[in-house]
């Protein structure tokens, strides 16, 4: 059978439209000096334009370009210093991979906005609040929604929930202001290392598949996340055959983005998951 609820959907980027009917592998690119992986760190120009062809050319779909880090004991740059370093590199993104989507990771309006109208960034992967802030307030939160709007590019709302009942309940709530307010495609990141335990995470991997009540596509960021490291005992360096199964998991639930820094080893899940889902269709014709 094919993929749980992935059949209709398909992202509006600048025009261009990204078919969600086999899961899509979206690339991460830090253009921070203090992202929690550190092979992840993309300071210099040529480390930048490094890392974006080898992720092209391993399969990703759209690059996430981000430029402020949001892990739980960082001290997050203030918005100048936020736009500068995106200022930077996302000419170099554009040179260097001009047919591939970029995304924009930021919780800013102003930095949306720019990214946005000044570079053509087709998507704004919004986190929410970084996890050493308060949590953001409706106000706040309702700017970014409508500087989306404006900018009628799709839209990904991360959860910090603390469980998947809560979750459900005000991702449904939020999805449905933000249809009012015009974002056309918003994209649900259940939000995996925000505002959780280890074993809530481990709840939302288990339960994943529920979140498609909310009736739009699904992301997940779980690469090389504490939620492997503190169980296994080991490092983000070290993760990267945790992340795979825990891919392989999100896929088998109907996951429709994933989110990593190791483009390869996601795309090869997204086959091997998509050559099963192909043969169980083919033995029942």
């Amino acid at each position: 059978m094919p993929y749980p609820s992935t059949a209709s959907f398909t992202l509006n980027l600048h025009g261009r439209l990204l078919s969600l009917a086999v899961p899509q592998v979206m690339g991460i690119v830090n253009c921070t000096p203090d992202s929690f992986y550190a092979d992840s760190r993309t300071t210099t120009e040529a480390a930048i334009v490094r890392r974006a062809l080898l992720m092209v050319a391993e399969g990703a779909a759209i690059l996430d370009v981000g430029a402020c880090s949001t892990r739980p004991d960082s001290r997050p740059v203030d918005e100048h210093e936020e736009m500068e370093r995106l200022r930077r590199a996302l000419p170099l993104l554009q040179q260097a991979c001009p047919t591939l989507p970029l995304s924009v990771d930021t919780y800013r309006p102003d930095v949306a906005r720019m990214c946005v109208e000044e570079y053509g960034v087709a998507m704004v992967n919004d986190v929410g609040q970084p996890a050493s802030h308060r949590e953001r307030t409706d106000k706040q939160r309702e700017a970014m929604w409508r500087m989306v709007a404006h900018l009628r590019v799709p839209y990904v709302l991360t959860s910090s929930a603390d469980s998947l009942d809560t979750m459900l309940s005000n991702m449904a709530q939020h999805v449905a202001e933000l249809h009012a307010l015009g974002v056309a495609d918003v994209v649900a990141d259940p939000g995996f290392g925000f505002g959780k335990t280890l074993e809530q995470n481990y709840d939302v991997l288990h339960r994943l598949d529920e979140l498609h009540l909310l009736r739009v596509p699904l992301l997940v960021g779980l690469s090389r996340k504490s939620m492997f490291t503190r169980l296994l005992g080991i490092d983000a360096a070290d993760a990267l055959n945790a992340t795979t199964v825990a891919h392989t998991i999100a896929l088998t639930k109907g996951v429709h983005l994933l989110r990593t820094h190791d483009v390869k080893a996601a795309v090869e899940a997204v086959k091997i998951v998509n050559a099963t889902h192909t043969t169980e269709q083919g033995s029942k014709q």
